[in-house]
């Protein structure tokens, strides 16, 4: 028999009842309103995309809540990590007049498009899906050491596409790869 209301019921229940509180606690964590219902809205696709059994409203509201913090943060570390690393992938193109250049994103999509296919899932997904090496080895089925030899190839071709850059590529990402597994550690502590 039922031990309590469906997830459609679920949903509609926390919709109606719960979504001023809902974004109102996202505004309290994105800092702005359009932000915050990005977030909410989110938050409840992560949540109710998978099938849970006795799921109640507070349940879903306690993960909802979750939810909306965890992609917060990951958004927050996706942007601090790509305004780190973004000048690996292309040059500091300015207008004339002060705005930045087209010529940007048209460089880093060309430069990206001489990569072997190898090369261009594992560049994407460092530092677009910001994974980490061992995450990337287990995503494509790779040993560790050939992504970081594929990434340090593809750092190296992409530098003679973008121009050099501010330090050797191979030492960039051990320098990333040490940082992030410090930062990781001392989060468990």
């Amino acid at each position: 028999m039922d031990e309590g209301p469906h997830e459609a019921d679920v949903l509609g229940i926390l919709a109606r009842e719960r979504s001023g509180a809902l974004l109102g606690y996202a505004l309290l964590v994105a800092g702005e309103r359009a932000a915050a219902e990005d977030l909410v809205q989110d938050a409840l696709v992560k949540v109710f995309s998978r099938l849970r059994q006795g799921f109640t409203p507070d349940d879903a509201e306690r993960y909802v809540r979750r939810a909306i913090l965890t992609i917060h943060l990951d958004g927050y570390r996706r942007t601090t990590r790509w305004r780190a690393v973004r000048h690996l992938l292309a040059r500091n193109d300015v207008a004339d007049d002060g705005a930045p250049g087209v010529a940007d994103a048209t460089d880093v999509h060309a430069a990206l498009r001489t990569l072997t296919p190898r090369h261009r899932a594992c560049i994407v997904l460092r530092y677009f899906d910001d994974l980490t090496v061992p995450a990337i080895a287990a995503e494509l089925g790779l040993a560790e050491g050939t992504v970081k030899r594929y990434l340090s190839d593809a750092l190296a071709s992409l530098a003679t596409v973008l121009g050099p850059f501010e330090e050797s590529p191979a030492a960039a990402v051990e320098t990333w790869d040490v940082t992030l597994t410090r930062a990781r550690k001392e989060r468990t502590r």
